[in-house]
């Protein structure tokens, strides 16, 4: 079985994956462009025992949205009312898009503006990608998550979230 249908499998049917596993599929998936990103992404968890499991759950986690290299919204989350909006108060900021070689391969990658994260993606299929973050204070093994492209609409610019009742936090803290 290709390393696609593995990971369209862990998607399709959710199970606890070594994180070698993931490490080693994520390692057989071709890079993606700063193009290929561009949009809005809904997505979820690979599940491997990372302290961060569970996290994007408990902030409504809903997906990204990349509006260019330099407009990002890392973490569009659903309110109480179930409308989007992008939470800068747990993202600390928002994040740009930039090629970066992770493991010896160049591909686009989403660095945060105010945390020493980065997320990097590659390609399961036209419309999936697989997403690793890593960063200054985070070590392997990383934590692993899968985007699926929208045919919705990008949270608008002005729907940044600086309530005080949104979940806060570092990334990197967990």
């Amino acid at each position: 079985m290709t390393a696609e249908r593995t990971v369209r499998g862990l998607i399709d049917e959710p199970r606890h994956s070594e994180p070698a596993e993931l490490a080693a599929l994520f390692a057989q998936l071709e890079p993606v462009s700063i193009e290929f990103l561009l949009g809005d992404w809904h997505g979820g968890e690979l599940p491997s025992g990372h302290p961060m499991d569970g996290a994007l759950g408990t902030a409504r986690w809903y997906g990204k949205s990349f509006a260019s290299a330099n407009d990002v919204q890392p973490l569009v989350c659903l309110d109480e009312q179930g409308e989007k909006f992008s939470n800068v108060a747990l993202g600390k900021g928002e994040a740009t898009l930039r090629l970066i070689d992770f493991d010896g391969t160049v591909t686009a990658s989403m660095v945060y503006d105010g945390q020493p994260v980065i997320d990097h993606f590659a390609k399961v299929d036209d419309d999936t990608v697989m997403g690793v973050m890593t960063g200054k204070n985070l070590a392997a093994p990383y934590f692993y998550f899968y985007l699926e492209r929208d045919g919705g609409h990008s949270v608008a610019s002005g729907d940044r979230d600086t309530a005080s009742g949104a979940p806060g936090g570092c990334l990197a803290d967990r």
